[in-house]
């Protein structure tokens, strides 16, 4: 499905329970309509895949040709992410201050793809200055961490801001909105990653489900956002080859607003602008022709052209 609707990478969540909660956690009782099981531990051991599926998961995305890796979402879960030989790590939003673990996900030497929800500004500066020296390979996601998010608490200008911050590593989006939206404007804000959740049916249990796209929405999300990609283009203004027949049919000249005898020296209430045929002085040049002398009469409503204008050096534009 993944594939099918142009993603590129196909990223699941790996724990290993006993290292990621502790007993009183797992013990704890969980009465949610989301629930798999009477306390935690059972639900989450009920969900979690074997390492002998995450292996098989990872040979099929390699059979169908899409990039596989997960969320280590403990210290034991980026080891066995590690011998699977993932492409990269993802840091979940609930690790980004967690400094021992971020040290040792690092010196794996895999690039890392690190997610801030729940996180302050303060904290990612120091999350950078812990992974930077050790693995330069890795970059932020403004995320929120609600399910599903609303608009109001998405804050898409902190990409800006991490754009500012840490000009050196690339910065990317998490969302957990519903809709494609506001993820195509992440990309139109420069974001170069973008992480959404997937399901086959936001009907089906569970507390993600409503908060991720269906396949018809990520193959959506993925047209559009190769489309911005595409439309982001460059920041040079200038003429473009798509814009000349435009210009050729309604670009504007300057024209004489009265008829201006040879010999005249031109002042400003002799010119006016319209679209002339033929093509004469562009608009802007207006000013410049004010003091010149024209070599030639030219009638009333007569576009200006070159030829009429003595000792014209044209202006090269840069």
């Amino acid at each position: 499905v993944l594939q099918d609707c142009g993603a590129d990478c196909a990223k699941f969540q790996k724990s290993e329970l006993e290292y990621k909660f502790n007993k009183k956690a797992l013990e704890r009782p969980y009465t949610s309509k989301h629930s798999w099981g009477k306390t935690y531990g059972e639900h989450k051991r009920h969900l979690e895949f074997s390492h002998d599926q995450y292996r098989e998961l990872k040979k099929y995305a390699e059979d169908i040709g899409i990039f596989f890796t997960a969320s280590g979402m403990d210290e034991m879960a980026v080891e066995f992410l590690h011998e699977l030989d993932v492409p990269f790590f993802k840091v979940g939003s609930g690790d980004t201050n967690n400094f021992p673990y971020l040290e040792k996900t690092a010196k794996k030497g895999r690039p890392m793809v690190i997610s801030s929800g729940m996180q302050s500004m303060n904290t990612m500066h120091q999350v950078y200055q812990i992974v930077k020296p050790i693995n330069p390979n890795f970059c932020f996601l403004q995320c929120t961490s609600a399910y599903p998010l609303q608009p109001e608490d998405v804050n898409l200008r902190v990409i800006s801001a991490y754009q500012s911050a840490f000009p050196d590593i690339p910065i990317g989006y998490s969302g957990h909105e519903t809709g494609i939206a506001i993820s195509v404007a992440a990309v139109a804000m420069g974001a170069k990653v973008v992480e959404r959740h997937v399901t086959l049916n936001k009907t089906w249990k569970g507390s993600d489900h409503q908060a991720s796209l269906e396949p018809n929405e990520l193959a959506e999300l993925v047209k559009a956002i190769r489309t911005v990609e595409k439309a982001m283009g460059s920041p040079v203004k200038q003429l473009l080859p798509c814009e000349m027949a435009c210009n050729e049919k309604l670009g504007k000249s300057v024209v004489a607003k009265v008829s201006i005898p040879e010999g005249a020296v031109l002042t400003l209430d002799m010119l006016t602008v319209k679209v002339g045929e033929p093509k004469g002085f562009p608009p802007e040049a207006i000013f410049d022709l004010v003091g010149q002398k024209v070599k030639k009469n030219i009638e009333e409503d007569e576009t200006i052209t070159e030829q009429a204008v003595e000792n014209h050096v044209k202006k090269v534009k840069c």
